[in-house]
């Protein structure tokens, strides 16, 4: 599903380039559910926008489901990143201004639905998988930290994709909250066979994962 060979990525400083990875490398398969863990300041979140397609490595190779994504145009990323992967953020990331419906059904929308219902059906039944199909007309400020979450888990998974990368999604959360949403994250993962990224510091829900990377002086070693 995942393939990163020698990548690298650094800043460019008045004072020399600042190197954040460091001939990354590492090969993760479909539907293997697998922890990123690393202290702050560790590139973790770097290494997320990498596999997002949101930044471009300074050198080195990513493949996702056998497309390089460095060779795609940034109209073609956009296609891609819309067919192939889900974002679950810790800040959640909605658009305020749409309902959780609307939220949700967006990534549809710019993955090309046909039409404005055949976004709207699989939002709904996507919404009432995460237990908020009574929250659909309700707006981000409406809703608690927990229910934005869930939200942002529906949008995620709405389209299906194979890959589901997650950036500290239960750090904004209570622990009881934080918690239940990362059981519903797990299983939601594990009945649509979808590989799963968690980006985490904390060695706790690591281990919930088949298997653990840590990432340390710019590079990922095993856990």
């Amino acid at each position: 599903m995942l393939k990163l060979t020698n990548v690298r990525k650094s800043y460019p400083h008045p004072a020399g380039d600042v190197p954040v990875l460091v001939d990354v490398t590492a090969s993760i398969a479909r539907g293997e559910r697998v922890a990123i863990l690393g202290p702050s300041g560790s590139g973790k979140s770097t290494l997320l926008a990498l596999l997002a397609g949101l930044d471009r490595p300074t050198s080195g190779t990513i493949e996702i489901a056998g497309a390089d994504l460095g060779g795609l145009s940034e109209r073609a990323l956009t296609a891609f990143r819309a067919r192939h992967l889900g974002i679950v953020f810790q800040q959640f990331h909605l658009m305020s201004h749409l309902t959780a419906h609307e939220n949700v059904a967006l990534p549809l929308r710019i993955a090309g639905a046909p039409s404005p219902q055949a976004a709207a059906e699989p939002a709904a039944a996507a919404l009432a998988a995460v237990g908020l199909g009574h929250r659909l007309t309700h707006f981000p400020h409406q809703l608690s930290g927990g229910e934005c979450q869930r939200v942002a888990i529906a949008r995620a998974l709405v389209g299906r994709p194979p890959l589901i990368l997650a950036d500290e999604p239960s750090g904004n959360l209570d622990m009881k909250t934080g918690e239940s949403v990362m059981h519903l994250l797990f299983d939601l993962a594990k009945e649509h066979g979808t590989t799963l990224i968690l980006v985490t510091h904390n060695e706790d829900l690591a281990t919930w994962c088949d298997r653990c990377l840590i990432l340390a002086d710019g590079r990922l070693v095993d856990g």
